[in-house]
């Protein structure tokens, strides 16, 4: 089985929910999140943000999912780390 450890994300949101908001909903995602939210770019409508999630097991899905239920949109994942870890019989 392999995990997702690690994701970095470029995403673009409108100015509400704030990036406070954002980020501690990102975490409520799964167990044991921790969410870095960076706002690199700010417009009258919108804000760029770099996201990364990291935890033990990340579920991607679910990440995508609540970043569009707060009417963001995934641009591009930047960086990604995966652990494979050993199978047992």
């Amino acid at each position: 089985m392999v995990c997702i450890q690690r994701i970095v994300l470029d995403v673009l949101k409108p100015h509400h929910p704030s990036a406070l908001e954002f980020a501690e909903a990102l975490a409520g995602v799964g167990s044991d999140y921790h969410v870095r939210l960076t706002v690199m770019e700010i417009d009258a409508n919108t804000e760029t943000l770099q996201i990364e999630v990291s935890a033990p097991a990340i579920n991607f899905e679910r990440v995508q999912a609540a970043i569009t239920a707060m009417s963001g949109s995934l641009h591009s994942i930047d960086e990604v780390e995966v652990r494979s870890l050993p199978e047992h019989d």
